[in-house]
């Protein structure tokens, strides 16, 4: 039977793993698309108080986020005919004029100790109402976080469900096509902010993933030329080996309570899908067929797991119960679907689909029915996940021949692409949502 490339891949590491310097370059966010529909809203420059001299705009990350999530459309600032501080400053009438829905103002001062006090409020423009509001203290190096965490609440407030502003995101990067350089893991704000390198190699690293606690990335390393899974701590930098066997060791992925690692086994002859449990090493074989098994990702009750296989002559999404048991078929549309994954909410799937010989992104019901096809110009799309809050889609994509990560919101609006100044982009993971 002929393998499919898309299966093939990841497991047998012929991808095309490119390099990356030492350089510890940020993403660059570029939004895409329109922002119809997209509720006007304008962030005032916060008030500085007795001296304060912050190192970051927290109005501007606050807009920027709220633009980003294709849901708010931010008044630029030289279009603000006044920027209020306080409640007593306001003349909403102004506001009212440049038909805008709700107005952000704040203030920053030194706080007693070191670091800042932030206040800020939001209000409903034409009602005058204050519709929230909220203190916090913030470190000079924490403003940035906080700035996030504003935007998550107002986001909260006037949609109803959670920001993930203040989330990160997980990925690999490599230098530019045909260099010999090396690759990296890297872990970054939301906005592509603060990168940091959590593992920097010469050899080939794919498939990172998120413990539920946000604390630990499993991910596949083929360090001394064999594939590996690891699990490292991202505070302690502590990094454990958890699957070496002989064949491949490959696409980790955390149990929802954060106990178990699924993972694709070559050990036993073909690739399928096996459960281990963390704290002693056992394994449980879930799937065992001749064609190969792989790509796993739990629902969120932690009771099912889908997983790409080309049992049928094709690669297809099936289930299985994540006790073990007959595996069923999921896909039926389409000659090629593969790397699955689920909503936060459980009702969706995303998956890769292929389309007129093109690679693109799809999202299905998860118990079969209706789907779509995320709009993108490139013919090369993979590796899609969810944001944590289900409102938008992550995958790597191509621009100009480049490896880049693009979000695209699922109600629709604007995306976001985000790039390297040079290099590649690619194997996009983002942190769940914490209590």
């Amino acid at each position: 039977m002929q393998r499919p490339s898309h299966v093939l891949i990841p497991m047998l590491a012929c991808v095309l793993m490119l390099a990356i310097g030492q350089a510890q370059a940020k993403l660059t966010i570029e939004v895409t698309g329109g922002v119809e529909g997209a509720q006007p809203i304008a962030v005032v420059p916060f008030g500085e108080r007795e001296s304060a001299r912050p190192g970051v705009d927290l109005a501007n990350v606050i807009s920027a986020d709220l633009s980003r999530s294709g849901r708010f459309r931010s008044l630029p600032r030289r279009e603000m005919l006044n920027m209020p501080h306080r409640q007593d400053e306001i003349d909403f009438r102004e506001w009212q004029l440049l038909d805008i829905n709700n107005l952000v103002i704040g203030e920053i001062s030194p706080a007693e100790g070191g670091g800042y006090s932030l206040r800020w409020s939001l209000f409903d423009v034409f009602s005058g109402d204050e519709i929230a509001s909220h203190s916090l203290r913030a470190s000079e190096r924490g403003l940035r976080h906080a700035a996030h965490r504003i935007a998550d609440q107002i986001y909260e407030t006037l949609t109803g469900e959670r920001g993930v502003f203040a989330t990160r995101l997980a990925y690999v990067t490599s230098g530019p096509r045909g260099s010999d350089s090396r690759v990296a893991l890297r872990v970054s704000d939301a906005d592509g902010y603060n990168p940091q390198t959590i593992v920097d190699s010469a050899d080939p690293i794919m498939s990172p993933t998120w413990s539920p606690d946000a604390q630990r990335l499993a991910y596949v390393s083929f360090e001394g030329s064999k594939s590996s899974i690891f699990i490292q701590e991202l505070t302690s930098g502590r990094r454990e080996r958890v699957a070496s066997f002989e064949g491949i060791n490959g696409s980790p992925a955390f149990s929802p309570d954060g106990r178990r690692l699924a993972m694709t086994l070559s050990k036993d002859g073909n690739p399928d899908i096996y459960v281990m449990e963390l704290a002693s090493k056992q394994l449980t074989r879930l799937t065992d067929h001749y064609a190969i098994d792989t790509e796993p990702a739990w629902s969120p009750d932690g009771r099912q797991i889908v997983f790409t296989s080309d049992r049928g002559g094709r690669p297809q999404i099936y289930r299985v119960s994540a006790s073990g048991g007959p595996a069923q078929r999921v896909t039926f549309e389409g000659d090629y679907n593969a790397a699955a994954s689920y909503a936060p909410d459980g009702r969706s799937l995303v998956m890769v689909t292929r389309v007129n010989g093109r690679f693109q992104i799809l999202v299905t019901d998860a118990n079969g029915g209706g789907s779509r096809r995320l709009v993108s110009n490139g013919a090369l799309d993979e590796s899609p996940s969810f944001a944590p809050n289900g409102s938008m889609v992550i995958y790597a994509s191509q621009n100009n021949g480049r490896g880049v990560l693009s979000v695209t919101p699922i109600a629709g609006g604007s995306g976001q692409r985000l790039s390297q100044e040079s290099g590649e982009v690619r194997e996009p993971a983002w942190s769940p949502l914490l209590p």
